[in-house]
């Protein structure tokens, strides 16, 4: 690609990013250009941890590219501005919001969070060709040439941190899964757990699927615990809250591993710091020391952690670095391109066989599961809370485990009637 986001904003200006400098807006010349970045998000709602806290990300790296004067595309400077829409995620709301930000307000690119939501807009969005993007890999069809998976492939990344468990825990070989029963989020999750388990030799004894409906934890985890679990899981669950408060107050002992574990202070808060510490999950804080290691490509990270907990102090959620991740992916496109059209910016990223990925590693990826190779993956993190806070071990090549075991996550897949092309 020519250059990396870690350099991307010192090649926008003379200057550098620093999250932190307290920089105020800059007058743009009358040769400057505006670029819109559209972003339809939850914002309210259940699903609201996973859309505004990335609005917020890509509001603080936005205004870091305009105050050292734009990005340079086709030879001339814009500002970026971002257009948002909160659909709260509900269908009719998100392509109405989609509608707007293309017809409207002239975005070049709408980044979404993933599932029916953009299930519902692609079908459109393709005849326009708008160049959008998600968070879940699995919304990738054949269809969808203009979607693309560019910073998180939920669910493949999970592997990772199963394979670590594995390595560090040798003596732990019964698992348990706890997980919503959605097909977007839960499902998925469920699926790629078990592929990774058994590819680790660990014996899935038991497993919850349950519904939204849920108010009471403690039959469940109960059910679950009798089984004499070495290791819970949660998958991708919206509920790690209050399963973890049922495992702290049922006294276990074991291995707890999840996707994420958002707000995890919370959990100390209802918990105790020793119980959560050991937690095992996928998505770092930003200040790690880790983040500054080589082929990391977010620029600053720990300057854009600061400058996020200093606008928002209590926002932080795993989305609050990978929207802007993958704003700033869409902009080394456009740069490659010289455009903002989205056919020129998609035919540069794709050109690219070993993309830009936020930790390294990148490899289009896709097709033998989903039909197609729209999906960027590479290294993913590793992630213990430790003293209390979120702290990366490794960084493992989610790449290497499909290349090997694909056929053991589609047969997973399908025994969960998940949509696979093979």
């Amino acid at each position: 690609m020519g250059i990396t986001r870690r350099k991307f904003v010192q090649a926008t200006a003379a200057g550098t990013l620093v999250a932190g400098s307290g920089f105020s807006p800059l007058s743009f010349a009358a040769s400057h250009k505006t670029v819109k970045v559209g972003m339809n998000i939850p914002m309210t709602g259940d699903y609201a941890p996973w859309g505004l806290p990335g609005l917020y990300g890509c509001q603080i790296v936005a205004d870091n590219i305009n105050a050292t004067g734009g990005v340079d595309i086709g030879g001339q400077k814009h500002k970026i501005e971002i257009v948002s829409y909160d659909h709260g995620y509900d269908i009719e709301k998100a392509v109405q919001g989609y509608k707007k930000m293309v017809l409207e307000d002239e975005a070049k690119m709408v980044m979404m969070l993933g599932g029916a939501t953009v299930g519902a807009v692609m079908p459109w969005g393709e005849r326009k060709d708008v160049f959008t993007t998600t968070l879940l890999s699995s919304d990738i069809t054949p269809d969808t040439e203009h979607l693309v998976a560019t910073c998180e492939s939920h669910p493949l990344y999970v592997v990772t941190g199963v394979e670590w468990l594995a390595r560090n825990f040798p003596d732990a070989k019964k698992a348990v899964i706890v997980t919503n029963n959605d097909v977007e989020y839960g499902l998925q999750a469920a699926a790629t757990y078990q592929a990774a388990f058994e590819v680790a030799g660990i014996k899935v004894v038991d497993m919850n699927l349950h519904g939204f409906d849920v108010t009471d934890f403690a039959p469940i985890v109960s059910s679950v615990l009798a089984k004499n679990p070495d290791i819970f899981c949660m998958a991708t669950s919206f509920y790690t809250t209050p399963l973890m408060e049922q495992l702290f107050h049922q006294g276990y002992k074991g291995k707890i591993i999840s996707t994420t574990l958002d707000y995890h202070e919370e959990v100390i808060a209802k918990t105790s710091e020793d119980f959560v510490n050991g937690t095992i999950h996928q998505f770092p804080s930003f200040d790690d020391p880790k983040l500054n290691d080589k082929g990391i490509s977010f620029p600053d990270p720990g300057g854009f952690d600061a400058e996020y907990r200093k606008r928002h102090p209590n926002d932080w959620s795993a989305v609050s670095w990978e929207y802007p991740a993958i704003m700033l992916n869409w902009l080394e496109g456009a740069k490659t391109a010289g455009s903002t059209d989205s056919s020129k910016v998609l035919k540069a990223l794709k050109n690219n066989s070993n993309p830009e990925f936020v930790f390294g590693g990148g490899k289009w990826w896709g097709k033998e599961l989903w039909g197609r190779d729209n999906v960027v993956i590479g290294n993913w993190p590793v992630v213990v809370i430790e003293g209390g806070k979120t702290r990366i071990k490794e960084f493992a090549s989610v790449t290497d485990w499909v290349d090997k075991h694909s056929d053991v996550l589609i047969k997973y897949m399908k025994s969960h009637g998940l949509r696979t092309v093979s």
